[in-house]
């Protein structure tokens, strides 16, 4: 392991402000994911309900999220940010106020909050290239991906304690209230937009940018990952449900966070002498979420088994992020990670109803299944995929590769 990187990343001016406001500013809105299950399932009464009402926000996400990320490439991020963080604590606000009586309009209120995500992830990754350069940017990918597993650490944990102690509609309003100062304060922390270089040619269209050998099979690839977590996330909701304790859906959430953690952190201080294939690392994750299907029954068991595949998560991602990020040019950054956002959130849609529909027919432990099935997909449509390698070639032959 060398430090090397992580130290030079510290002293770089913005990398700091920039990682924090960013993780404090998603906090909320991964905070919401246990509370508005709850919120539906207690008004429904069954968890097939709740797994519709979160695709109805995962599919307004992904309507809004591409529009959101061109606009911030054109005309910078900072009023896009601030004015879709503000629009989205309203929506929150107003669908935890609803009354359990209107649980057939949940799906659509979802949808309406999930059209005014903010960018935050998006403006991130496409401010990364203008912050640090060399090999610093891969590090920084791996850093992000890594500080990102924090929030899955915090964020589930902090919303089933809401639901616990409180109501999940108190966790909802707290959400609202806390997004509309983080998002503020990450809409400030802006760098301003990178102009198009003409002299390239036209900026790339939405087909162009898409419809790429390489990009398009890592958007599916992203979008299978992103419906297994989903999956994920509602089997352990689904656990804590049948062991009648509901902070064990936290527990879960948090243990596989803090996985991910360590197999980031480890991951980014790792010298990078060595081609690396992300089509591996998915790979290693299928086997190790495959694991976790022989274990739902045991809270224990399965907290290890989570543990196990956290570990890939994080470097598994920082891998995606970085091939996206080396295989499409700057000016068009944030758009094409609002296309991996829509794809991502497209699938977990999907994922949330599948696995839900799953979970009420068969038991629980079939959201595991699912998931295992996906990253296997996943890892199929990433065989192709140009690996890093330690000496990179030119920007200019890596985008055209």
């Amino acid at each position: 392991m060398d430090l090397t990187s992580y130290r030079e990343l510290w002293k770089t001016r913005g990398v700091v402000a920039l990682l924090a406001s960013a993780l404090v500013a998603r906090l909320p809105v991964l905070a919401t994911m246990v509370p508005l299950s709850f919120l539906a399932k207690d008004a429904a009464g069954n968890f097939g309900w709740a797994g519709v009402v979160a695709g109805g926000y995962s599919i307004g996400t992904a309507v809004a999220s591409v529009v959101w990320s061109r606009m911030a490439d054109r005309r910078g991020a900072r009023n896009v940010v601030i004015g879709t963080g503000m629009a989205w604590g309203l929506c929150m606000a107003i669908t935890a106020l609803l009354p359990n009586s209107w649980f057939r309009v949940l799906p659509l209120a979802a949808a309406l909050t999930g059209m005014f995500v903010a960018p935050v992830t998006q403006a991130l990754r496409a401010n990364w290239p203008r912050v640090v350069q060399g090999r610093q940017l891969r590090a920084v990918y791996s850093l992000d991906a890594t500080a990102q597993e924090l929030l899955f650490l915090v964020g589930p944990l902090a919303g089933a304690l809401m639901v616990s102690f409180a109501s999940p509609r108190i966790g909802l309003l707290a959400c609202a209230v806390a997004a509309a100062a983080s998002v503020w304060w990450f809409g400030v922390n802006q760098q301003p937009p990178v102009p198009h270089n003409e002299a390239s040619g036209p900026r790339p269209t939405a087909k162009q940018l898409l419809l790429h050998r390489h990009r398009t099979a890592m958007l599916i690839a992203w979008a299978c990952l992103v419906m297994g977590f989903a999956s994920l996330s509602l089997g352990m909701v689904a656990v804590a449900d049948e062991h009648g304790n509901r902070l064990i859906a936290g527990v879960l959430e948090t243990v596989a966070a803090v996985g991910s953690v360590t197999g980031g952190i480890v991951g980014g201080a790792l010298p990078g002498r060595r081609t690396s294939a992300v089509w591996r690392r998915m790979l290693v994750f299928t086997v190790l979420v495959a694991v976790c299907i022989f274990v739902t029954g045991s809270v224990v068991a399965l907290a290890v088994a989570m543990f196990a595949a956290g570990c890939l998560i994080a470097p598994t991602v920082a891998a995606l992020y970085e091939r996206v990020g080396a295989l499409t040019p700057t000016s068009v950054h944030a758009e094409i990670f609002g296309w991996m956002q829509s794809g991502g959130m497209v699938g977990s849609a999907v994922g949330a109803a599948v696995a839900g529909a799953l979970v009420e027919a068969f038991g629980v432990r079939y959201a595991w299944v699912l998931t295992t099935a996906l990253a296997a997909l996943a890892t199929v449509f990433l065989l192709r995929v140009p690996p890093h390698r330690p000496v990179e070639i030119s920007a200019v032959e890596e985008v055209a590769a």
